[in-house]
Order: C-alpha cells, then sequence, then structure tokens
C-alpha cells in the first residue's frame, strides 16, 4: 500500500477526466456487468503510467465516441478491486499499467502494460479511440 497523499493526485489524473474509482470488488461487479460499455483502467504509480497510460487515457476519453462507464482502480491501493478487474480481464495476466475494454460485461479489447511501456500516449490513445469506434 502506498501513501494516499502519493497516489491523490495520480488518482485525480483519471477522476478530473471523468472516471470513477472503483474501492471495492462489488463497486467493479457493478459497473462491468450489466449491458453497455466500460473503459477500465488499472492505474499505477509507475513511470510509463505517468507518461503514457494516463495521458493516453485522457485523450481516449476526450474522442467524441467513448464508453458509456469508464472507471479505474489503483494497483497497490484497493486490492479487492483490482484483484476483481483482474480477474474480468483474464485470460491475460495481470499488468499494471492495463486498459480493458468491455462491453456487455465481455471483455472485447486489451492493453497490457508491454503494450504502454515505450509507447507514446497518442500511440496508445489512436488504440484505444479505433477500440471505440468499434465497439461503443
Amino acid at each position: 500500500m502506498y501513501p494516499e497523499y502519493l497516489v491523490e493526485p495520480m488518482r485525480a489524473e483519471l477522476t478530473t477526466a471523468g472516471f470513477e474509482e472503483m474501492k471495492t470488488a462489488e463497486d467493479v461487479d457493478n459497473a462491468i456487468s450489466g449491458a453497455g460499455t466500460v473503459f477500465v483502467v488499472v492505474n499505477s504509480v509507475c513511470g510509463c503510467a505517468a507518461a503514457n497510460a494516463r495521458p493516453a487515457a485522457r485523450l481516449a476519453a476526450a474522442n467524441e465516441k467513448h464508453p458509456d462507464k469508464m472507471i479505474t482502480v489503483f494497483a497497490g491501493m484497493e486490492k479487492d478491486a483490482v484483484d476483481r478487474a483482474r480477474s474480468y480481464m483474464m485470460p491475460f495476466p495481470p499488468s499494471s499499467p492495463a486498459m480493458a475494454l468491455f462491453k456487455d460485461g465481455k471483455l472485447v479489447h486489451m492493453i497490457e502494460r508491454h503494450q504502454i511501456e515505450g509507447r507514446n500516449a497518442q500511440l496508445i490513445a489512436d488504440n484505444l479511440i479505433g477500440a471505440f469506434d468499434q465497439h461503443c
């Protein structure tokens, strides 16, 4: 667990862009299950989350066509919520940061950490926007 004062600015990067924080497994279940599209970001304190993942998520969220819900869980903080989000992302192994798009409760697009590292935010956002355009 990280000190809350350390992660608060990292949380705010997404919540100010319209993402809702999930703090419990039940929150995650309620958000992902059911009809519609849900974009999930597994946030992290690492450098690739700061330089690439969060900026890409914000860029994609600003796209005209976007998911019905945008949620985030924070690795190293709310363990139950993160574990539950990752369970929906199976068969992909746990990674953070990570991004997933669900449609009607089913995983339709996944971006793992190795697809975030070394790629700029715009390239990642373009990938997400393509998925939004296709599924949302």
